[in-house]
Formats: structure tokens, sequence, C-alpha cells
């Protein structure tokens, strides 16, 4: 038995058809930007052919979207490192004071 009816092929067809050339919306009334994902056209064709009431398996209740990003983790800040202790006496260059001139 076919999952989904003849029209219900029809109108993800038809919705597939518009994404590639540019004229398929999102949103209600298609008032919303142009879909880019095939996966959104696909979307939008089997709700068209709901609406119809064409033969369509329900939703899947509690299911993700897949085109949301996911946020980054928060970085973890790196323990403050010691200091290893300096062998010899080894100056640095630049350190002597000037001398306090007189006038």
């Amino acid at each position: 038995m076919a999952r989904y009816s003849k029209g219900a092929q029809k109108s993800v067809k038809s919705a597939m058809h518009r994404k590639k050339k540019g004229t398929l919306k999102s949103g209600k009334g298609g008032k919303g930007g142009k879909v880019k994902s095939r996966a959104q056209a696909i979307a939008i064709g089997l709700s068209e052919a709901r609406e119809k009431g064409a033969k369509v398996p329900a939703k899947k209740k509690g299911a993700k979207k897949s085109t949301t990003r996911k946020k980054a983790a928060p970085k973890k800040k790196a323990a403050p490192k010691k200091k290893a202790a300096k062998k010899g006496g080894a100056k640095k260059k630049g350190t002597r004071k000037k001398a306090a001139r007189k006038r």
C-alpha cells in the first residue's frame, strides 16, 4: 500500500519545480523569503497536500526542525599557568634607571 497518494506526490513535485524556478516562498500566504533548501520545499509540498485532503502520513509529534542551527558551546577558560623559576641570574636589557638630572 502506498504511503502517499498520487495527489500528494504531484504537489511535492510542483513545489520542487517552484523551488528550482525561484518562486517558492515560505510562510503563510508566501509572504516569507525564497526557499533554498530541498527539505523545506518537500515539507511545503506535503503541507499543501494535507490542506487539499490528500493521503499523507501525519506529522511526527515533537520532531525537531532540521534547518535550525545549533549554538556554539561556551568556551572554557584555561587554568592560569604557573611561571617557571628562572635559572641563572640573567639580567634584562633596558632595565637600568636613569639618574636624575640636576639643573
